[in-house]
């Protein structure tokens, strides 16, 4: 049985997570599991956007954006987040972060940043963030990216099977 690469990189373990942002004027949330710790000082993290979305513009001209830890139970709210729809923020109750960027309560814990730089990465571009502040706000497990099974669509948007050559 031969399993594509990008169904490989599920068993890397990682997070699901709300990526909160805006510009002042403008506010938006996307789901996001390309999620990492960078640096322990400052304290980083970098996160993966496609800069074709929305999201990205808000990013880029805010310069601001709060993680919220999805838990296990959460996956209807990755999948909620994980498409575009007008004012998808609506019925969900937000704080506002210190650098203004929007808090999923419901989450487990926040990651509030402020952007420090970009870098192309293929289809997407990191964007790393040094974190302002963070706590937690509910108690319980977080989601996991192989948990969400083929919500993202990778293997119907790319097609692609081919193993990683040594």
């Amino acid at each position: 049985m031969t399993e594509t690469n990008q169904s490989l990189f599920k068993l890397i373990s990682q997070g699901v997570y709300i990526v909160g942002v805006g510009n002042g004027a403008h506010g938006n949330a996307f789901t996001a599991a390309w999620v990492m710790p960078v640096s322990f000082d400052p304290l980083m993290l970098a996160l993966s956007i496609n800069p074709a979305h929305h999201s990205y513009q808000l990013l880029k001209t805010g310069g601001v954006c709060a993680i919220s830890v999805l838990a296990d139970k959460q996956l209807s709210v990755a999948e909620h987040f994980g498409h575009s729809a007008p004012d998808k923020m609506a019925g969900f109750d937000w704080l506002k972060a210190k650098t203004g960027a929007p808090i999923l309560t419901q989450s487990l814990a926040y990651f509030d940043c402020e952007v420090s730089h970009f870098s192309p990465a293929g289809d997407h571009h990191l964007a790393v963030c040094r974190v302002v502040e963070s706590d937690r706000l509910n108690p319980g497990q977080p989601l996991l990216y192989i948990a969400t099974g083929n919500m993202d669509k990778i293997s119907e948007s790319t097609g692609k099977t081919e193993k990683l050559k040594p």
